[in-house]
């Protein structure tokens, strides 16, 4: 199986191009306004025109009202919403437009959180594991990958301090549907992406995909 690709925090269209021929899988647009790669609808609107069809626009959202997630996501064209904040499994639900997906981040803190959030979002297509801050989206840190269990209910998505040097060695440990950055591969605007760590990150999911296909055929 394929370990999935998403690069999130795009702001800018080149960046977006670039990444899309690298293969990804699926493009963060962020609707939190405190976040420095926070968009307008407008312009996450013009974005999303950019992307090819097989790439997945993911919307990610902290707190916002229901009404509000239904809006953005009909303007802009998302085809996910990430709930990044407190919300319930209801308020989830109540957010998110007829047929589309919806995935929960976890704050990390410790095993009994994710085991928890296994149990009261079973209704996400799967939960996007993020590691705890103080504060909302992401920290740019990591968090302890043995407090993820090897059998899940849902899919999960790895993210949280992910970088070119450790996503290899993140795929070996957990095995996740899908692995999510957007810190790890910025240049140092933190609303410009880089190329080359772009492409070093989607080489070493490759190579870690690849080893782990020879293991499995021993």
């Amino acid at each position: 199986m394929r370990t999935r690709i998403k690069f999130c925090g795009f702001t800018d269209a080149g960046d977006l191009r670039d990444a899309a021929a690298l293969g990804i899988d699926a493009a963060g647009f962020v609707f939190y306004a405190k976040s420095p790669r926070h968009l307008d609808e407008d312009t996450a609107a013009a974005l999303r025109r950019v992307l090819p069809s097989w790439v997945s626009a993911v919307g990610l959202f902290v707190n916002a009202e229901p009404a509000e997630v239904r809006r953005v996501a009909s303007r802009v064209g998302l085809d996910v919403i990430q709930f990044h904040g407190d919300e319930s499994p209801e308020r989830c639900l109540a957010s998110v437009p007829d047929g589309l997906a919806w995935w929960r981040a976890v704050r990390m803190r410790s095993a009994g959180v994710l085991l928890e959030s296994f149990d009261r979002f079973g209704q996400a297509e799967a939960l996007l594991l993020d590691s705890f801050s103080h504060g909302y989206g992401g920290s740019g840190t990591g968090f302890d990958w043995s407090w993820i269990p090897a059998v899940r209910p849902l899919p999960v998505v790895l993210s949280g301090g992910l970088t070119p040097d450790n996503v290899a060695d993140a795929i070996a440990a957990v095995r996740p549907a899908a692995v999510d950055v957007s810190s790890g591969i910025q240049s140092d605007d933190p609303r410009r992406k880089a190329l080359a760590r772009m492409e070093r990150f989607v080489a070493e999911v490759l190579r870690a995909d690849a080893k782990l296909c020879q293991t499995s055929t021993r």
